[in-house]
């Protein structure tokens, strides 16, 4: 009985020594800042942290695949299942080549090879 009442002590203490969390928006960061940070940050609590991989643009890197309205299977590769030509940003394209992706997209749009929208 005397043990369990010291196991209690030590617990209480622990508790005490621990930072009280506050919620909410204007909880600070760990570099003082306050504000919100958009989900964004990684947590290292116990887990490795995320690294960003950088994409690489896929007509770059494969030098010797042209970019052309005819070859449907390229093209559908940079469209998303709505129909809608995919941004950058998803697609890894450098901004050369997806001004010449989306033009030839809509050339293959305008034969009636990819349709304008899904059904």
């Amino acid at each position: 009985m005397f043990e369990e009442k010291t196991e209690m002590n030590e617990q209480q203490k622990d508790q005490e020594t621990r930072k009280p969390r506050s919620g909410g928006f204007g909880k600070r960061s760990r570099d003082g800042q306050q504000g919100r940070s958009g989900g964004r940050q990684a947590s290292t609590r116990g887990k490795a942290k995320f690294i960003f991989k950088k994409k690489v643009c896929y007509f770059c890197k494969n030098k010797e695949q042209a970019i052309d309205y005819k070859d449907v299977g390229l093209m559908k590769r940079f469209i998303a299942e709505s129909c809608k030509i995919s941004p950058r940003r998803f697609t890894g394209t450098c901004a050369k080549h997806q001004r010449k992706l989306a033009n030839e997209i809509k050339k293959a749009r305008q034969m009636a090879l990819i349709p304008f929208v899904e059904k």
